[in-house]
């Protein structure tokens, strides 16, 4: 039995210290230290969706790299039988802590909104490794309008990584920047489900580099201690059953790290759009096309994004993988117009209002709580009825319970 810890995952890219006790020697098995959940580095829960397939998942270690004490101690010539054992499966929450500690970083990289060439826009300042394929990185890590905001954090997805950046605005007293520096800081990642435990360095390099530019030394640092290894054949991601993922989601949240998970904002997510979560519930649960714009910050809005994949992502008896994975684009802006034409289902967010507009690339459009179609079979789905309101009050009255469970 896994004897969870009480303490969340860490925040930021430094590793908790060893848990090994004092004098006690490393394993000697080489298959034993790559089992373990502090040095394996097998792909964590996300989406994977490239030519190469899913890599293979995690599993326990095999049967034969470690023994228990009660195998020790079995009186000679007494067999185990095959089923107490080798024919055991795995419990969930021991999978679930190998998944939590892997890391799957690709690529880390600093944009900037550059003042000082010929047409002036947004540029990507540095990046590791140099070969990594950024083109228009620099446009989904700095959204279009964020001159607006001081600070932002920003989901997205390039290809078939997903990415976060923190950005910051300071203001500087030099005319060749016309008085203000903006800068964003990201990672990429073969998983959007871990990218949040970065969220706070990404948040003080930004503003490292908007005080001292051209200092990269913790980047590198990071990256090479957080670098993903990939397959041979070019890298995905593994791909999980909605059951799983879900499980993978609650067994890391800790009261401590709720509002840092995406996941977290699932009850401000629902106090937003009140009764109108029942309908975008139906509409995710179709695997439909959702469009949600919000004019910056965009952080908040890429929180929205994750917790309506979390309404469409679950397990349903008897269908399997027949129902596709609601993927999730994050933010997107007029580069991504290409890609969306291509995409039966997805949900996305943008803060330029074109998109409005361009009615062939979405089944529904969301603008604060108000959510629209322009298809005709869909517009019975925006009516609530009797039966939707009721479930709603009985969501609000379960969360009400829970509330009180956790403050007693």
């Amino acid at each position: 039995m896994v004897e969870r810890s009480d303490r969340a995952p860490l925040l930021d890219w430094e590793e908790a210290p060893s848990a090994e006790k004092p004098g006690e020697a490393a394993p000697d098995d080489p298959r034993e230290r790559l089992a373990s959940p502090g040095n394996s580095r097998c792909p964590a829960p996300g989406w994977s969706g490239g030519p190469g397939g899913p890599a293979p998942s995690c599993g326990a270690p095999p049967a034969a790299t470690s023994r228990t004490p009660a195998e020790h101690e079995r009186p000679p010539g007494q067999e185990q039988h095959p089923s107490d054992s080798e024919a055991r499966e795995v419990p969930l929450e021991e999978r679930m802590v190998t998944w939590e500690e892997k890391d799957q970083i690709v690529s880390v990289f600093v944009s900037v909104f550059a003042h000082l060439c010929v047409s002036s826009g947004n540029m990507l300042e540095w990046c590791l490794p140099k070969d990594m394929d950024l083109e228009g990185v620099e446009f989904k890590a700095i959204a279009s309008g964020s001159h607006r905001v001081t600070t932002d954090f920003i989901y997205f997805r390039k290809g078939c990584y997903f990415g976060l950046a923190c950005f910051a605005n300071m203001a500087v007293e030099s005319t060749a920047e016309r008085g203000a520096r903006m800068k964003s800081v990201g990672i990429m990642s073969t998983s959007y489900t871990l990218l949040y435990r970065y969220m706070s360095f990404l948040e003080h390099q930004v503003r490292l580099q908007l005080q001292s530019p051209g200092h990269y030394s913790a980047l590198e640092a990071f990256y090479e201690d957080k670098r993903a290894v990939l397959p041979p054949n070019g890298g995905d991601a593994v791909t999980l059953p909605p059951s799983v993922w879900g499980s993978a989601i609650n067994h890391s949240m800790h009261p401590e790290m709720k509002i840092t998970h995406p996941a977290g904002c699932m009850s401000q997510f629902i106090r937003f759009f009140g009764e109108q979560i029942m309908v975008l519930w139906k509409l995710a649960l179709l695997r439909r096309r959702i469009l949600i714009f919000s004019p910056p910050p965009v952080g908040v809005v890429c929180y929205r994004v994750y917790c309506c994949c979390c309404l469409a992502n679950i397990s349903i008896p008897g269908v399997g993988l027949a129902v596709p994975e609601f993927r999730p684009f994050f933010y997107v802006n007029v580069a991504d117009i290409s890609a969306l034409e291509n995409e039966l289902s997805y949900v996305a967010c943008t803060t330029e209002k074109i998109f409005e507009e361009k009615k062939d690339l979405y089944d529904v459009y969301v603008d604060n709580q108000n959510v629209k179609t322009y298809r005709d079979g869909l517009k019975p789905l925006l009516r609530l009825s009797a039966a939707d309101r009721e479930k709603y009050r009985k969501l609000t009255e379960q969360r009400y319970r829970d509330i009180v469970l956790l403050t007693l």
